[in-house]
């Protein structure tokens, strides 16, 4: 077990009005992490930066959630979990008005700085709270209502997002967070109830420490596999819509569509893949980065033909979307008694693998071109893979088994 015991009651009322009003805070905040993706073309040419810096708005979010994450818990000190939600909530509207109104290419990045330190605060946190809003029992619903919010985001940012770029411009686009945010964080005021810092948090974890959990085999390789499973994720889909442009060359309302096909049928693998994962865990976690690497590879052969590309891309959406939900399912199984520092050290790994995935992929989609970009996608999933069944192996063997865990 990884920590001190939590005193968590199995009997206490649910405030599951929290937890909505939460989960309305993770359609903002994926939506405002992820906005770029639809409307880096235009931003690309408003700033005057390639496509590939524009990009990178993603990887500087990143790369601020991941210190946010690690730090956060020591950070906060004994602060009441609600004031820092709060807090974290508010700045994620002043981040959106910040983007909207960038006048250039420095401001711009300092804006998706701004979401990335909300990124690594509200999601390390996040499996924390939902232990503390809700008996035991329930924190997995708790915790799939979240991600029903984080699978909405995907179904409505990315074309909403195309559609009002085209509309009011992606400034506007932007701007639309804001009002969003505000409601958030109106609705958690009112619905949170108070949370104040477990003793054995506050004051009491130092900075980066929470990377002595790596010292369990299991955790290790697990942070690896997700890891590198985000890294090939982002290193593809940071640059769907520069693809969609320039080699299947669709116009206007037919990338809006396909964007829209992406969310919805990631939308719908979201609610089908815990069934999935209650059949084989692992085996899961280890099938999704296959068949997207598979998905990157069709792209690469297919690129041009815009049937098989969205159906593709459909696919992709469908099992890539729902993948967080198993990894996400995997920290109260590994870390029962620590979720908090469970979860600021998964938010740190994915956040860092996005940050560089998103880097890597707009330095080869520059410098090569679309099928480096993609085939590199390819083999950092298909690595995943292999990292996910050697976790497996590994905790088998901690639990006295001879194969792999399901």
């Amino acid at each position: 077990m990884h920590g001190p015991a939590a005193v968590l009651s199995t009997d206490r009322p649910a405030a599951w009005g929290g937890v909505f009003a939460m989960t309305l805070c993770v359609f903002a905040l994926i939506a405002s992490e992820f906005m770029p993706v639809s409307l880096l073309t235009p931003i690309a040419g408003a700033l005057h930066v390639t496509q590939g810096m524009a990009g990178r708005g993603i990887a500087v979010s990143g790369a601020f959630a991941v210190v946010t994450s690690l730090c956060i818990s020591a950070l906060a000190g004994g602060m009441d979990r609600k004031t820092l939600l709060l807090l974290l909530t508010g700045a994620m509207g002043l981040s959106g008005a910040v983007v909207a109104l960038a006048p250039n290419y420095a401001v711009y990045m300092a804006g998706r700085a701004l979401i990335g330190v909300v990124v690594g605060g509200f999601w390390a946190m996040s499996a924390a709270t939902a232990m503390r809003l809700v008996p035991l029992q329930q924190v997995p619903r708790a915790l799939a209502i979240f991600n029903g919010g984080n699978a909405l985001a995907t179904v409505v940012a990315a074309p909403l997002g195309a559609y009002l770029g085209s509309v009011i411009g992606w400034r506007g686009a932007f701007l639309c967070l804001v009002p969003v945010s505000l409601v958030a964080l109106a609705w958690q005021w009112i619905s949170l109830p108070s949370m104040p810092a477990a003793p054995q948090v506050a004051g009491a974890r130092r900075p980066l420490a929470i990377f002595t959990l790596l010292r369990d085999p299991v955790v290790s390789l697990g942070m690896l596999a997700v890891g590198l499973f985000f890294m090939g994720q982002f290193t593809l889909f940071t640059y769907v819509r520069p693809f969609l442009e320039t080699v299947t060359r669709v116009d206007p309302g037919t990338l809006s569509l396909v964007l829209l096909v992406i969310g919805l049928t990631g939308f719908i693998g979201t609610l089908f893949v815990g069934t999935v994962l209650k059949r084989g865990f692992y085996r899961t976690l280890a099938a999704i980065p296959v068949l997207m690497a598979a998905a990157a590879i069709g792209l690469v052969a297919f690129g041009s033909q815009a049937g098989i590309v969205a159906a593709l891309l459909g696919f992709w959406g469908l099992i890539a979307t729902a993948a967080p939900v198993g990894w996400w399912a995997w920290i109260p199984r590994t870390f029962p008694r620590d979720a908090e520092a469970g979860g600021g050290l998964m938010v740190a790994v994915i956040q860092l693998a996005i940050a560089l995935g998103s880097t890597i992929g707009g330095l080869l989609f520059d410098g090569s071109g679309y099928r480096s970009a993609f085939m590199a996608s390819a083999a950092m999933l298909l690595g995943a893979a292999v990292l996910v069944w050697l976790t497996a192996r590994r905790q088998a063997r901690q639990a006295g088994g001879t194969g792999p865990v399901a």
